[in-house]
């Protein structure tokens, strides 16, 4: 088991092909799995302090891998999420804790997916010029945000800009545009499960999020700040990890809380006829 601070890099095979995997920390597992268009790096502000209460590394084939069978805390923005929902429904032996971040689970309307096709076939062409970079980061982040936080903006170009354009092509029809709705599979995940999306995200509202997280048995909504899938991870870093590490400590006092709050929340707006917003609070 790693020591607290350190950090490794492995090849893992898996059944889809050899997986990169980085773990870091020491203590029971935990699983972070990033967007898709970028890589691990957009874990950076959050992987540290989460890092020093848990085992952080990825996926079922890596829990395999290492001989890991005890239950596993999940956190998934948002192709991270979309992976996460099935696991915590088909292995609930497997997930302790399950936190999706930006991972809206209905499938893509028509005009999302006609517009993420057009521009696969023109990334698929051109690769990562800095038009397309641009746009994909003013989309995960949120309109300003490069102006705003240029180091998150890097982040975000240089993990796009490193991927395969093979690859990352193949992943984008994978994931995205052949996503099915994950709704569904919500009212079978037992495991407690915090449903996470930023205040202004226009893919993944609050509203979306309370929706679907009525229909987990144990589960809450929790709105942070920002404007794009990825944005908490950089925006909301300190209250991020502040609000994880207090659900793996206590998994049903967080999800009580939380449920309690946004059943308050929308009794008020339900009053006022105004949209959801949940602030964060305590964690």
């Amino acid at each position: 088991m790693d020591e607290p601070g350190r950090t490794s890099v492995t090849s893992v095979p898996t059944r889809l092909g050899p997986l990169r995997v980085q773990i870091a920390g020491a203590g029971p597992p935990a699983v972070l799995w990033h967007s898709l268009f970028v890589d691990s790096t957009t874990w950076v502000r959050v992987r540290g302090p989460l890092a020093s209460v848990r085992r952080l590394l990825p996926a079922i084939d890596v829990l395999d891998h290492f001989r890991i069978g005890e239950p596993t805390d999940w956190v998934g923005n948002a192709w991270g999420g979309h992976v996460g929902i099935p696991f915590a429904a088909t292995y609930p032996g497997r997930c302790r804790s399950l936190a999706t971040i930006g991972s809206p689970v209905h499938a893509l309307t028509p005009p999302e997916r006609r517009k993420i096709a057009l521009l696969t076939r023109v990334y698929r062409l051109t690769g990562p010029l800095p038009p397309l970079v641009s746009l994909l980061t003013d989309a995960l982040l949120g309109p300003g945000a490069r102006a705003a936080d240029p180091e998150a903006a890097a982040v975000i170009g240089s993990a796009f800009r490193r991927a395969s354009r093979r690859g990352m092509s193949a992943a984008i029809r994978s994931v995205s545009l052949h996503r099915t709705d994950l709704t569904p599979l919500l009212t079978t995940i037992s495991a407690p499960a915090l449903i996470c999306a930023a205040a202004a995200d226009p893919t993944w509202t609050p509203a979306d999020a309370a929706s679907a997280a009525s229909r987990l048995p144990n589960g809450a909504p929790v709105i942070l700040p920002g404007s794009g899938h990825i944005a908490p991870l950089f925006e909301a870093a300190p209250a991020l990890a502040d609000l994880l590490s207090a659900f793996w400590a206590d998994p049903a006092a967080v999800v009580t809380r939380h449920r309690a709050g946004a059943t308050a929340t929308q009794a008020r707006c339900s009053r006022t006829d105004r949209p959801l917003r949940y602030g964060l609070g305590r964690p």
